[in-house]
């Protein structure tokens, strides 16, 4: 009986913490969305160090390496990176 209510206890503190851990990062993606909004309504671009690496790579047709290397820098998602990366190609 004892082991029962243990087990119930941790599961429910488990999905209290994945719940809080959801909604921090929902809220986290909400303020970087305004965040991006603001700079763009501005004319601002967040300066990413090693950009021309991408670019070139991106201009030498090799796409895929272009993509890693700007979610390296960048920390972005993979459709991100990939319209960032089309982007960069005239």
């Amino acid at each position: 009986m004892e082991i029962t209510a243990i087990v119930i206890i941790g599961l429910l503190l488990y999905t209290a913490n994945d719940f809080r851990a959801a909604r921090v990062e929902r809220r986290l993606a909400r303020v970087e969305r305004k965040i991006d909004l603001m700079l763009g309504h501005l004319g601002l671009e967040e300066a990413v160090p090693r950009l021309d690496e991408v670019a070139a790579l991106a201009r030498d047709g090799r796409q895929i390496e272009a993509i890693k290397l700007y979610r390296k820098l960048t920390d972005a998602g993979l459709k991100e990176a990939k319209d960032a990366v089309e982007r960069m190609v005239p």
